[in-house]
């Protein structure tokens, strides 16, 4: 067979990486053996590889191989807004047809906040095909933005759509009730059953003819609109099953009123008020569901309206009101009392205390004056000041927060795979139930068997709901994302939510992370005849020229208790030993006890206090006045004081508890036993962090590592979740899955609790979604006639299923009173 006959596609992707032949050659050989590709060639001087597919391409398989031979693909991730999807059928079908454009890599569609997440080949495809892609599979795809005129924008239209709906109910409702009133009054009251059936019947039904056609053509047009091109791709969704069910009542209920020869005799009934019905609620709870949409992403609302709409900047030597759109870095920004701060910056003149809530979730105002850093969005309370810009736009915390949350809540979690296949046939299946429930009713019910036929297969139609099915998932990771934010608890993927309830072991970095992150004077004990403040002061004014750290506790412990500084002379640094020098005329001698010993000065008498240190995973210094020795002192960097009860809560949870530091095993383990820490690693390399980890992910269900610093990236990013404190450096914020606002390790407790919550919630949605479904298609299908005479009215069928959505988005809405 020729090779180019069976080309049936070609991508060209841009590789990174690739600097001789021998690099090409590798990069050919291994795409090659990607199935389906036909050819690849490499070219050195493009950077590109062009690769024919004998089927269909996928990019995915292809960058894996490509990255698997060391090269890099560079890829880009888009949002993009998608309206008309109604249950998780439209999920797939969307991400079907994104996934099948070439150069997309992976496609995630979310129901609940109407959005899809795509990665794709920049140079091989674009947004434009990505939305052509979305319009041939029947749904309007939109561009997106983040800012405060967009959001509003994105909120008009969805409060514009719920105005629409609410309209269309009401009018369907005025129609409908006349018609059910009548209908089924007759069941009730005899004499107007007689009348109905007798000498009304020739105005009667042509009446119900009327009303249910104004109910199904007028308010019920959507569900055609939607429903039969999807019917005509052959690929039904929510709205075909709505279509098919009450145009079937429909169409029967027209034949018999108007020609009622044409059915066999006793079956000319009319189902006009199940067609009007089932068009009334199931619109009902499309207004529910819209309402219950709109609360889900409420934190990101109002996160978004935390961005200030202007500024007041220095512009030519005054400070006038400029949008925020042209606040640049470098500007000089004025904040009054009661403002919120546009971007984030320095401040450079003036003092206050700014209420930062809203980034770590503390309640408590932090005071800030020249120097602090200061973020965009927060408020500013009492004080007055002016600061610098540093970030601005996209750049600043709260757009990146937005960034962050909006990108978990578009993330699927694993336990959505099993959604995923079920709603791949759920509708096609439905649809085959409803036929074999008309042709079994038809061929062994009872007369009048076509009505019978008809309804029950009606019913089918209407009470499946992959709806429900659909939103079971996105809705309690969006409340769960958008509540942990207002907590200060970011999660940057969403997959660490369920990771996180299965973690069995949690390892903590100590700097920074259970400990301050700076040493500080803890320990200062005078002999006889010395006070502390003026050993304190003597001590302070011989350390107060050194950049070492615990020469900088001491003077910062001097200066904090306001104590004056005698003037110093005659310094010396003794390598290995300490420092002398003359303090206001005393020779003060400051270092370990080997200095004391070598000067001649005995330590015995504060031998006790040396030993209770060194237990605690202290390191002590000396300190002499005159020849005789003053005190003993210890710096160290002192724990947080909420680091004991963080752990006690985790081993009283269940989790084994782990810390891993480079720190000295005896000031390690004295921590790891305050703490009351199950293992302690200590003396651990930056880079042996990683090995570290993996060590002890081992036979475990899945391990936590939280930390702070730049050596913790590593550790960060080889856990299965990596838990990173935001007051720490970028780089290990940006390795990290969940990020704590706040230094606060409490915060810890919360990620953890959140995630059990959130995934108990999942868990309830799917559990209903699914009984509900099983349970209720069989009901609907009749099969509790032969038993005890019940049947489901196509009714009830629409009520059950417009309130199974409602049921999992109400649930998925207790997430937001979740507390920690």
């Amino acid at each position: 067979m020729n090779t180019s006959e069976t080309i049936s596609a070609h991508l060209s992707i841009p590789v990174e990486g690739m600097t001789c032949a021998s690099c090409v050659r590798r990069v050919e050989k291994a795409v090659a053996g990607v199935p389906g590709v036909s050819r690849a060639v490499a070219n050195l001087a493009t950077e590109r590889v062009d690769i024919d597919f004998t089927g269909k391409p996928e990019a995915a398989p292809v960058l894996s191989a490509i990255e698997k031979a060391g090269y890099h693909v560079a890829s880009r991730s888009v949002e993009m807004g998608i309206e008309g999807m109604t249950c998780a059928s439209c999920v797939r079908r969307v991400e079907k047809a994104i996934s099948a454009t070439p150069g997309v890599v992976s496609a995630s569609v979310n129901l609940a906040s109407e959005k899809a997440s795509v990665s794709l080949l920049p140079g091989v495809t674009g947004l434009a095909e990505i939305e052509a892609a979305i319009r041939k599979a029947g749904y309007t795809p939109q561009r997106l933005e983040i800012s405060k005129a967009a959001s509003e924008a994105a909120q008009a239209a969805k409060e514009g759509e719920r105005r629409k709906l609410l309209r269309d109910l009401i009018v369907a409702a005025v129609l409908t009730l006349p018609l059910f009133v009548m209908e089924m009054g007759s069941h009730i009251i005899p004499a107007w059953h007689h009348v109905l059936h007798g000498s009304a019947r020739s105005w009667i039904y042509p009446l119900y003819f009327v009303l249910a056609t104004l109910v199904l053509f007028g308010p019920g047009l959507r569900f055609f609109r939607k429903g039969l091109p999807a019917l005509g791709r052959l690929s039904p969704d929510m709205n075909s099953l709505v279509v098919l069910g009450a145009s079937a009542a429909w169409i029967y209920s027209t034949v018999a009123t108007f020609a009622p020869q044409v059915l066999p005799a006793g079956t000319a009934n009319v189902y006009y008020e199940a067609a009007a019905v089932i068009v009334t609620l199931i619109l009902f709870g499309r207004y529910l569901e819209a309402r219950a949409k709109g609360r889900t992403s409420e934190a990101i609302s109002r996160l978004v309206g935390l961005q200030a709409k202007t500024a007041r900047v220095e512009r030519n030597g005054a400070f006038a009101e400029v949008a925020l759109e042209d606040v640049m870095a470098g500007d000089l920004i004025q904040v009054r009392p009661g403002e919120r701060l546009p971007v984030d910056g320095t401040i450079v003149t003036g003092a206050s205390y700014v209420d930062e809530a809203m980034v770590t979730g503390e309640p408590v105002p932090v005071a800030k004056d020249v120097g602090s850093g200061v973020v965009g969005g927060t408020l500013n309370t009492t004080g007055g000041f002016t600061y610098r810009a540093t970030k601005v736009g996209a750049d600043t915390v709260l757009a990146q927060i937005i960034r962050l949350v909006e990108t978990a809540q578009g993330s699927k979690l694993p336990i959505q795979a099993i959604v995923d296949e079920v709603t791949a046939w759920f509708v096609p299946a439905v649809v085959s139930a409803a036929v074999l429930t008309f042709i079994v009713w038809l061929v062994f019910g009872p007369e009048p068997a076509l009505s019978f036929g008809l309804v029950n297969a009606v019913a089918v139609l209407i009470i499946a709901c992959p709806c429900a099915m659909g939103l079971a998932t996105p809705t309690s990771i969006m409340v769960g994302t958008g509540r942990a934010a207002e907590l200060g608890v970011l999660f940057r993927k969403g997959e660490a939510l369920q990771t996180l309830k299965a973690t069995a072991v949690i390892a903590f970095d100590k700097t920074g992370t259970l400990t301050r992150g700076h040493p500080v004077l803890t320990d200062l004990e005078v002999s006889q005849g010395f006070t502390r403040a003026d050993v304190l002061a003597h001590v302070a004014a011989v350390e107060q020229g050194s950049e070492h750290p615990i020469a900088k506790a001491i003077v910062a412990a001097a200066r904090d208790e306001g104590l004056a500084l005698p003037a110093v002379g005659s310094f010396e640094a003794v390598p290995g030993y300490g420092a002398v020098a003359k303090a206001g005329g005393v020779e003060v001698l400051v270092g370990a006890e080997r200095f004391m010993t070598k000067r001649g000065i005995d330590v015995g008498a504060l031998a006790t206090a040396a030993q209770a240190m060194g237990e605690a995973g202290k390191t002590p210094l000396y300190a002499a006045m005159g020849g005789r020795l003053a005190a003993i002192i210890a710096v160290s960097d002192p724990l947080k004081p909420e680091s004991a009860d963080v752990v006690a809560a985790l081993k009283e949870a269940g989790l084994r508890v782990v810390m891993v530091t480079g720190d000295n095993r005896r000031t390690a383990e004295a921590i790891g036993h305050a703490l009351g820490i199950d293992e302690v690693v200590a003396e651990v390399l930056p880079d042996g962090k990683a090995e570290v980890i993996a060590r002890l992910r081992q036979d475990v269900r899945a391990l936590a590592f939280v930390g702070d610093g730049i050596n913790d990236a590593p550790a960060l990013a080889a856990a299965d979740v990596g838990i990173a404190i935001g007051t720490g450096t970028d780089v290990a914020i940006e390795s990290a899955d969940v990020v704590l606002m706040s230094g606060d390790l409490r915060g810890v407790l919360k990620a953890i609790h959140l995630s059990q919550a959130v995934i108990r919630n999942i868990r309830q949605n799917l559990f209903w979604a699914f009984a509900y479904n099983v349970v209720l298609i069989p009901v609907a299908a009749g099969v509790l006639y032969p038993f005890t005479g019940t049947l489901l009215s196509p009714m009830l069928a629409a009520g059950a299923m417009a309130m199974s959505s409602v049921f999992v988005l109400g649930n998925a809405l207790r997430l937001r009173r979740f507390a920690g």
